[in-house]
């Protein structure tokens, strides 16, 4: 097995499952850091405006982000229930299938781009003070789509074969590049010219184009699983059943993305009517929110891809206690960094605001009412992780949708009247307990076992196989 490969079918559960965890849990971390501190150098070296400019740039960017993210889930699932039967030809096909088309995505995703991106920021309404440095910025960042994207999906399949390390190793890689190239290439320090907003972007191409190519060399060094050679090399040419579950399965989980941001982009619009006061503490409170959708994210895509693996080698025995220790781990890691916050607020809240500003009082209240709401929609998350690993994916969808739009902006638009601003607050509770409640009932119904995702281990298509603890043969439509 390749160095920081793990068999997560077998062992104990508890373990296993936190040793792979964390390098995808360190892994946000260094994400959110960099984007953070790539911010504020924009924001001492440039002024508010670049500020501006890369906010709505990224926007565009998240958008493309959510779509790829979708697609790379569901080929971590495929890759994981094939690494879990012990055939690695249908990894690597499952894996040269999502690359070949996520190049071809990418390439057209690059050349669309940098020709409508300033169609793009109209649409936007992009300031016109902004506008010309949006479009440098976002032009060089379109360049780069190609690699950006396929080191996501690469780094996303090496997950599924049980390697969570690697992907660390190579995030912190880029995530330093970054933040050394990034002062170099805006001010033209040394050698180096002096770029601006467009070195702000193309720092984060170089990083990205360098942690890729150096991902690549060391995964034919060490002979990752994943690696194609010879023949394998036509499996870069997606097959068409393959392609079909990678666009079936992927796009409604990169759509769950896209909803969250669009209920996120309703409430800043809701919270922007009470004042000048309540957008600075929302603005506060959702740059530390952002750190407690960490753990969900982390250990909920490593219960996907540990489910997975023990589904592809029909370890049904295995799952409730991933489920569990999923749960535990998400409520003892992000009850930690909610307490942690609440202990800290002050000094965490003035980081943003400063130290005298107004608005922390506001802050701290939105702390205290919605904080904790985090915990149960990570719980949630870990539910929608399992059924995921079976192929189920547009049931967790649709309970995204019911829970952040239904539920949550129902209650606002129910409670306002009696609570006023409180309603805001109090919405995420709201949402993140039916969300919980919904992935609950739609996990321990058990229906989403009657369906399971796979790749063949000798034909060039995947099939929905029936595996249910319940009904041993026959075959049904998938679920999800």
């Amino acid at each position: 097995m390749a160095a920081g490969q793990r068999d997560l079918t077998q062992g104990p559960i508890g373990s296993t499952l936190l040793l792979f965890g964390l390098p995808t849990l360190g892994s946000n971390i260094l994400q959110s850091l960099n984007g953070s501190i790539n911010t504020i150098w924009v924001g001492r070296f440039l002024g508010e405006q670049a500020v501006a400019a890369t906010a709505n740039a990224n926007l565009i960017m998240f958008l493309m982000f959510s779509i790829v993210f979708g697609f790379g889930m569901a080929s971590t699932v495929l890759i994981a229930q094939a690494t879990g039967a012990r055939d690695i030809d249908a990894a690597r096909r499952a894996f040269g299938s999502a690359v070949g088309f996520c190049f071809l995505f990418a390439l057209l995703v690059a050349t669309a781009g940098w020709i409508g991106a300033p169609a793009l920021l109209r649409l936007l309404a992009t300031p016109a003070e902004a506008f010309d440095l949006a479009l440098a910025y976002l032009r060089v960042i379109f360049i780069s789509m190609p690699a950006t994207l396929l080191s996501v999906m690469m780094t996303m399949g090496v997950r599924g074969t049980g390697d969570a390390r690697t992907p660390f190793y190579f995030m912190l890689l880029n995530v330093g590049l970054d933040l050394i190239l990034n002062p170099v290439l805006i001010l033209g320090l040394g050698p180096a010219p002096a770029w601006g907003i467009a070195g702000s972007a193309a720092a984060t191409a170089f990083a990205g184009f360098i942690s890729f190519a150096a991902l690549v060399a060391y995964t034919y060094s060490r002979d990752l699983p994943l690696r194609l050679r010879g023949a394998e090399w036509s499996y870069l040419r997606p097959a068409m059943v393959q392609l079909r579950i990678l666009v079936v399965k992927g796009l409604p989980m990169g759509l769950q993305m896209i909803v969250a941001s669009a209920s996120g982009l309703v409430m800043i619009g809701l919270v922007n009517r009470e004042g000048l006061l309540a957008t600075a503490a929302y603005g506060a409170a959702q740059q530390l929110w952002s750190y407690l959708q960490m753990p969900s994210m982390a250990i909920g895509g490593a219960v996907s891809a540990m489910a997975a693996q023990n589904l592809g080698a029909g370890r049904w025995d295995r799952i409730s206690k991933i489920t569990a220790y999923g749960l535990v781990y998400l409520v003892g890691f992000t009850g930690l960094m909610v307490a942690l916050m609440l202990w800290f607020h002050h000094p965490l809240l003035a980081l943003f605001l400063g130290d005298k500003s107004a608005a922390i009082p506001l802050a701290w209240r939105m702390q205290v009412i919605a904080s904790w709401s985090f915990i149960l929609f990570g719980g949630a998350m870990i539910y929608f992780g399992i059924m995921r690993a079976n192929g189920v994916v547009v049931r967790p969808l649709i309970i995204m949708i019911v829970a952040l739009f239904g539920a949550r902006l129902g209650f606002y638009a129910v409670a306002y009247p009696y609570m006023g601003a409180d309603a805001l607050w109090w919405s995420y509770p709201a949402g993140s307990l039916t969300a919980l409640l919904l992935a609950g009932y739609s996990y321990y119904r058990g229906d989403w076992r009657s369906a399971k995702l796979m790749v063949p281990p000798s034909e060039e298509e995947c099939v929905e196989n029936v595996n249910s603890e319940a009904e041993a043969t026959g075959r049904i439509a998938p679920v999800g």
